[in-house]
């Protein structure tokens, strides 16, 4: 029984998992990871090495983050409280879609899930206070290997739905380059490095 839909997203490497739930008069149940069925449907193992979870306030923007390659960072990201525009950047050079960009909502009603493979960028913002988002990370953190695109780069075009004023970024992603660069800084990672 396919108790997850996972359906590609336009840029290579991207996914997006939808629950099936089950709801009785006790509430909800469903399976949002299984490790078995995200590989037959990417093509990609996923070994979980590292749980992270975060809170934020409405408008707080974590991202756009991504690690060296190899080994890169492979999540799975999940909002079981509140909700988040979850947006996907293709950050790799030589990419067909460089510099584009994929959205999903993630919230605690639909309840979905997206994968992004080593390589993407990856940001979000909290639409709501208290905002809880999950990530399962196919390595653990090294922050000698972490890099960031400024996710107000105009030449990005983020479609971030709440007003520039009241966004809230930290010192470091406020300090992050921009795309071009971060490009030519040599920091981001190759298409053909990358699984897609």
């Amino acid at each position: 029984m396919i108790v997850v839909d996972i359906s590609g997203l336009p840029i290579a490497g991207a996914w997006m998992l939808t629950p099936r739930q089950f709801a009785d008069d006790r509430g909800t149940f469903l399976e949002w990871f299984r490790a078995d069925h995200l590989q037959a449907a990417t093509g990609l193992p996923f070994a979980v090495r590292q749980a992270n979870h975060s809170v934020s306030a409405r408008g707080v923007v974590r991202g756009v983050h991504f690690a060296d390659m190899p080994p890169g960072q492979a999540k799975l990201v999940y909002c079981p409280r509140g909700a988040v525009l979850d947006v996907i950047v293709d950050i790799r050079a030589g990419s067909p879609t460089y510099g584009e960009h994929t959205t999903v909502r993630l919230d605690d009603v639909d309840r979905r899930a997206v994968y992004i493979a080593e390589g993407l960028g990856h940001a979000f913002v909290a639409l709501e206070d208290g905002t809880s988002v999950t990530y399962l990370c196919s390595t653990t953190y090294d922050p000698s290997a972490e890099h960031g695109v400024n996710p107000l780069d105009p030449a990005l075009a983020l479609p971030w739905p709440i007003p520039a004023g009241e966004l809230r970024l930290s010192p470091k992603d406020e300090a992050a380059p921009s795309l071009a660069e971060a490009h030519a800084a040599g920091l981001l990672p190759a298409y053909a490095d990358c699984p897609h």
